[in-house]
């Protein structure tokens, strides 16, 4: 059986909904579901417990640091992981995990589909070795085998990227991460802030992990291009909410036939 992990904060609406689909499509193939919850203030534990979901409280956050409590926290070798934010398509989403790694000893994890990136590389059969970032670990719909795991812990020293940073160390190791051919789905909006904090985790964790090193002129052309398509997105805007108004005037005044049926 599949041990599920779910990272959350304050997501209750969201994690009642990948708990429902959890409940209702993949009781069969799961028996353990954790929500690992950073101090939510909302109703999360309440619906947690709604769906017979074993809730862990992380006070401490760190991407590695809750990605390691994650896999502690699970009973079962396989592992599958994801944010309240996402959820399983495929009807077949867990047993096709399984299926991977009963035919692979030597699997380490599996990344699953949900964008256009996966699907080009899992289509051309870009292996995790050919390209660790896009075709690696990812930290949410994805699946490790956690005796692996207890030789190689995530790194809770890196601000992001440690599912990628865990990608290269368990290739070097020897072991294989694959795809696995399903679908769940990521949906999340981040405001302003939330995407300059990414932003700023972001640089750092390319430094550390890829050891990319941003030139300063492509962020100063960087920023210019903000700033210009951040005028033309509110030029367009105003352009086109102008002509929906002078175009619901003239309907109003001037409504075309209406069909019978």
């Amino acid at each position: 059986m599949i041990s599920v992990v779910i990272r959350n904060k304050n997501q209750s609406k969201a994690l009642e909904f990948l708990l429902s689909n959890l409940t209702r499509r993949y009781s069969k193939d799961i028996d353990e579901v954790i929500v690992v919850d950073n101090l939510s203030t909302d109703n999360s534990k309440e619906i947690a417990n709604k769906y017979n979901a074993r809730f862990e409280t992380i006070s401490k956050f760190s991407y590695g640091g809750s990605a390691n409590f994650c896999a502690e926290k699970a009973n079962n070798e396989i592992i599958a992981i994801f944010s309240a934010h996402s959820y399983p398509v495929s009807p077949d989403f867990f047993s096709k995990i399984k299926k991977a790694f009963e035919y692979n000893k030597n699997l380490a994890g599996v990344r699953c589909l949900h964008s256009s990136n996966d699907y080009k590389n899992y289509i051309q059969n870009i292996s995790a070795k050919q390209d660790p970032n896009k075709s690696g670990l990812i930290f949410s719909g994805s699946a490790f085998r956690k005796s692996v795991w207890e030789k190689i812990k995530f790194n809770e020293n890196v601000p992001t990227f440690e599912d990628k940073d865990w990608t290269k160390r368990v290739l070097k190791a020897g072991y294989d991460i694959e795809f696995a051919p399903v679908v769940f789905n990521y949906n999340i909006s981040r405001n302003s802030r939330q995407l300059f904090f990414r932003f700023k985790n972001d640089v750092v964790g390319n430094y550390q992990i890829w050891h990319e090193e941003p030139k300063l002129s492509s962020v100063l052309k960087g920023t210019m291009y903000s700033i210009l398509n951040a005028f033309k997105v509110l030029l367009e805007s105003i352009f086109y909410a102008t002509k929906r108004l002078l175009f619901m005037l003239k309907f109003k005044f001037n409504k075309p036939e209406k069909f019978e049926y």
